[in-house]
This record gives structure tokens, sequence and C-alpha cells, in this order.
């Protein structure tokens, strides 16, 4: 019997690594967008993590007739009301790199105590499939903001996000704590009993 195949609904490779990591027990063949290159780019209409999340799994789902899942994530500074947020990736304007990105984070909070740099990483998860069936879990990693970036692993905002328990920004981490505790983690982990009934009732 072919082996099912489930496609990531990114072109993103640190996501697309990450994610793969965490299926790598799952007997299933992970596509990513990288291999459907005539997919268009689709609009993060959402005005929720969650929305995205489904807006890209269904789109995916729709163009390459296969079982799709797809992350929205993004981080929530506390001190900057929630910023910024869905905007996470579009922060700091077309073409801010991931420094870009954070050092604009620290710049906003320069001066701000510990105490009010609580922020928190949240990540919506969709799997979606060629039936019609969309499915959502979410989960939540709370951290805080460090004053400065430390650390050359994971990406993104990984090396301002500081979790106090382990004394570690996510940038410090090896990929198997990350998973462990991260956002994508959580709502992957979450996801798995979803994943395994919707894989399995596939053709």
């Amino acid at each position: 019997m072919p082996m099912k195949e489930l496609v990531l609904a990114t072109r993103n490779m640190h996501k697309v690594e990450e994610l793969k990591s965490l299926l790598a027990d799952a007997s299933v063949q992970v596509l990513s967008l990288r291999d459907f290159p005539d997919m268009p780019e689709v609009e993060e209409t959402g005005v929720t993590f969650a929305e995205n999340a489904e807006l890209k799994a269904k789109a995916t789902v729709q163009a390459t007739g296969k079982i799709a899942l797809a992350d929205d994530s993004g981080l929530e500074v506390d001190a900057l009301n929630g910023e910024p947020g869905v905007y996470s990736n579009r922060f700091g304007g077309p073409g801010a790199t991931d420094a870009d990105k954070y050092m604009r984070i620290l710049e906003l909070l320069e001066g701000v105590p510990d105490e009010k740099r609580t922020a928190r990483f949240r990540a919506s998860i969709a799997i979606s499939t060629p039936a019609g069936d969309t499915f959502i879990v979410d989960g939540v990693c709370e951290g805080r903001i460090a004053h400065s970036p430390r650390g050359e692993k994971g990406f993104g905002y990984d090396p301002i996000f500081f979790i106090p328990d382990l004394g570690k920004t996510m940038a410090e981490l090896l990929p198997e704590e990350k998973n462990t505790i991260s956002h994508r983690g959580k709502a992957l982990q979450a996801s798995r009993e979803i994943l395994a009934v919707v894989l399995n009732d596939a053709t």
C-alpha cells in the first residue's frame, strides 16, 4: 500500500524541517508547497491565527487534492497590546529580515522592566481533507522578551523569546527541546489524534 501523503502549506524551509521533525514517527510522506511550485500564494486575510491557518489549509487542498496541514503562528507582546500578533511575519514592513523584526521589538520595549515584558508564542494548526473537513487546534508557549538576542538556533523571533523556567531563549534550545515546549509543538501534539484518523480514512 502506498504511503499516505500530507502537504504542509508552507514554503518556509525552517518551518518545513520543524514540522517534519515533529511528524517523524507518523507513517506519512510529508510534502510542502515547494513540491507544488505552480500554487499561488494564499493571502492571509484572517484576523486570528486560526482563520489564517484555515485559509491556507483549504487553499492547499483545493490546489493539490491532498490532505493539507497549515499553521499560522506569531508573537504576542503584552506591553505592545498583543502586537505583532497575526502580523508577526509582516512586522517591520516589506523586506524586513528576522533580525529586523526582533530588533524592532527590542527598540519598542527599551526601558520596559522584566515583569512587564511578558509575551507568548501562539500557533493554530488546521488540517483539511479533500472530503471538505477542516479541524483546528491551538498551542501556546508563555515567556517574556529578553533585553538582547541570544542563541543561533531556531528562526523568527526565537532569539528574543526568553523562557524563565529554562533560563534560555528559544534560539538556545536544541530542536528536540524546542519541539517539546514550543507553541507549534504543542499544537501539533494536540492534532495527532485528528491526523491519525484523517490519514486512516484517506484512500
